[in-house]
């Protein structure tokens, strides 16, 4: 017995409609069309797939059971053939892209103009906060950041260099303060930090010893959400800050900070473009991992 391809859809339509008129008006058929294909459905099955009122329609055990194996096979089916049509075709769309801090400055720099110059039909949708969660809940098609947030179940293709966090502070912070000799000399001092999400918990410094990754909790006199103002704290001299090297970088270098414990900060891989295991993708979203995997080679 053949699958029904346009049988299993009108059932979907009606299991998710909830009634064989709205089923109807959602395909461009009648109601009593419906009615009749799920008639033929169930009788080519053997099992009641619908129990009926005059008022609405519900799911069997068994509709419930074929309504979860048929909907994602059909989303599926749908999938492949919008892709199989956009073959050929100048890729175009949005991609809705999740970017942590720190990451905007890859992003704003060659990358992303000579992504948009390749794909002019594309367009990018980018919020800039620190998501951690499920990116396809979020309504993300994809994300960028480092790889300690991102799920198992995730494809991840390389997007930056390395990148390495610096603890620094300003010239006059340690006028007042004798800087630290050990990541554990942390808590004495007054510290600038940050947390990604007004519910979430502070960030521990992270650093490394002997080859041994460890962590420090830190007393901060400021907690903030916006690591960029926290740098701008410390060359004021409020206390020390856990900082991007790239960030901080130039500060350090025109005498505006410090940077200490810099052999316990080694670089660490940096950020990544990540994005659900489907088997069919938007072009746009397929566009944008090409362009990234060619970058990542060069």
């Amino acid at each position: 017995m053949s699958p029904d391809l346009n049988a299993f859809s009108v059932f979907v339509a009606v299991a998710e409609a909830k009634g064989f008129r709205a089923a109807g008006r959602r395909l461009g058929v009648s109601g009593s069309a419906v009615s009749q294909s799920i008639n033929r459905l169930e009788e080519r099955l053997g099992a009641a797939l619908l129990e009926r009122t005059t008022r609405s329609v519900r799911l069997t055990e068994a509709g419930e059971r074929l309504y979860s194996a048929v909907r994602p096979a059909l989303e599926e089916v749908r999938a492949a053939e919008a892709e199989v049509q956009q073959l050929g075709e100048e890729p175009r769309g949005t991609v809705r892209l999740n970017v942590s801090s720190g990451a905007e400055g890859f992003l704003s720099g060659p990358f992303l103009a000579g992504f948009l110059e390749t794909y002019p039909e594309i367009e990018l949708d980018l919020v800039l906060s620190e998501h951690t969660g499920e990116i396809v809940a979020a309504g993300y098609d994809a994300a960028i950041g480092i790889r300690e947030v991102i799920e198992r179940d995730m494809i991840a293709i390389r997007f930056s260099e390395d990148m390495r966090l610096l603890v620094v502070g300003a010239p006059a912070y340690f006028e007042r303060h004798p800087p630290p000799e050990h990541p554990r000399d942390i808590t004495e001092h007054v510290c600038i930090n940050w947390r990604p999400g007004p519910d979430a918990p502070p960030y521990r410094w992270e650093f490394t010893e002997n080859g041994r990754d460890f962590s420090v909790a830190v007393e901060a006199r400021v907690l903030t959400t916006d690591p960029r103002l926290n740098l701008r704290l410390a060359v004021a001299g409020v206390g020390l800050n856990m900082a991007w090297e790239s960030w901080a970088r130039e500060h350090i270098e025109n005498g505006e900070l410090v940077a200490v414990l810099e052999t316990y900060c080694p670089p660490f891989p940096g950020f990544y473009l990540y994005f659900p295991r489907r088997r069919h993708r938007p072009a746009a979203l397929r566009a944008l991992i090409d362009y990234t995997r060619a970058r990542s080679r060069k």
